[in-house]
């Protein structure tokens, strides 16, 4: 057992809770990641709301503005205090990449599982035309998988947290993301994101809806998520910042550094 010098750093029963808890964290990512990917494939058609017409549509965009309206909300000061008071056992501050991992994928579960959809379809490709959407698609999830990764994928997935109690440590976060997609964007996670909303196969209102909301919330997020960086890491990110495009790689400011 990891010890410190006035005794176990976490005892048995903090111990069981953050796996219990990672085992939980982990499920819903699951679910929620594979809800999502057959909702955006099939135009959010899969949904299994049972509204119709204007209540439909009210319950749906609230569905939608849900997930990044207290997705951002538990990033605050406010909203991390809340969170941790909810985590049992004394563990809210060393399990908070969990629970906010946790409660991302039961959001995302809930937007494409309740969903009532309008049944209403606009555009569906077939053929040869259908399978470039689809590896489209499927592009758009691996690069998000790549970007996770290259972010940390322990931060990204809530596993930081509960596996560091689990072996009776405290969490150690890594430093600023500057390697692999973070050398030619600033912000890969978002953009990854956004063309998976972008590239499902399926066109109806439903999909647009949703497409237009998230995407909106991926360019503002990013940039309240790069204030809150400022803060952390201080000229190292505003340096960083400098060198590496928001979204887009700086291709003109890279020539000139090759010339020079």
């Amino acid at each position: 057992m990891t010890t410190s010098a006035a005794g176990p750093l976490f005892d048995w029963r903090q111990r069981g809770v953050a796996t219990a808890l990672g085992v939980l964290n982990h499920v819903l990512f699951g679910a929620g990641v594979g809800c999502m990917i057959r909702g955006l494939y099939t135009g959010l058609c899969s949904g299994t709301g049972p509204l119709h017409g204007p209540v439909a549509w009210l319950a749906n965009v609230a569905l939608a503005l849900h997930f990044p309206l207290l997705h951002s909300y538990l990033l605050t000061p406010a909203g991390r205090a809340r969170l941790a008071r909810v985590v049992p056992a004394g563990l809210g501050r060393e399990l908070a990449t969990t629970s906010y991992a946790t409660a991302a994928s039961l959001q995302v579960l809930l937007v494409f599982a309740l969903w009532s959809p309008s049944g209403i379809v606009w555009w569906e490709p077939t053929g040869a035309l259908r399978a470039a959407f689809a590896a489209a698609f499927a592009a758009s999830w691996l690069l998000l998988a790549k970007a996770m990764w290259d972010a940390g994928l322990g931060v990204q997935s809530g596993s930081l947290g509960w596996l560091a109690v689990a072996r009776g440590r405290q969490p150690a976060y890594g430093p600023l993301p500057q390697s692999g997609l973070f050398r030619v964007c600033r912000q890969p996670v978002y953009l990854a994101f956004a063309l998976t909303l972008w590239t499902g196969p399926v066109w109806t209102p439903d999909h647009l809806v949703v497409a237009l909301l998230w995407t909106g919330y991926c360019v503002l997020g990013a940039r309240v998520k790069e204030r809150r960086y400022a803060m952390v890491f201080g000229e190292e990110f505003k340096a960083y910042q400098r060198r590496v495009g928001f979204w887009w790689p700086r291709l003109a400011q890279r020539d000139r550094s090759n010339r020079l």
